[in-house]
């Protein structure tokens, strides 16, 4: 088999592993949420969306990676990079999009920490001992 063939495979193996991630990420959100509902453990649809989202997230990043595998590792042309970068910036702002979903913020954003509720806190998020 020839490396190109290879490297073909290889991004083809990535892209079924990527739809598998969303399909199992949308199967383990409607069990969870079932279950949740069915037990009284809070809020359902919240919690639903934040982990269908991460579902959707790992199987776009993972799409995204065998779309530059084979793209890049495969003999690129014009046309092909243009297609890549096109698919590239479509799926970016679809995780961009959910991210901000997911997390309530940009990805840019760093999250909320207790410096931000007035407590010092230490590069590792612990709280800091007081400065004299």
């Amino acid at each position: 088999m020839e490396f190109g063939q290879i490297i073909t495979r290889a991004g083809e193996v990535i892209d079924v592993i990527g739809v598998i991630a969303i399909v199992v990420g949308v199967l383990y959100a409607m069990v969870d949420a079932a279950i949740r509902r069915i037990r009284h453990l809070g809020p359902v649809y919240e919690r639903f969306r934040r982990v269908l989202g991460r579902g959707i997230l790992i199987g776009l990043e993972l799409l995204v990676a065998a779309d530059i595998i084979r793209t890049v590792a495969v003999t690129p042309t014009l046309e092909s990079v243009g297609v890549l970068g096109l698919i590239v910036l479509i799926r970016t702002f679809l995780s961009w999009s959910l991210a901000v979903e997911v997390t309530g913020r940009w990805p840019w954003q760093r999250p909320p920490t207790a410096a931000d509720d007035g407590v010092d806190v230490d590069g590792a998020g612990r709280a800091a001992a007081p400065s004299r």
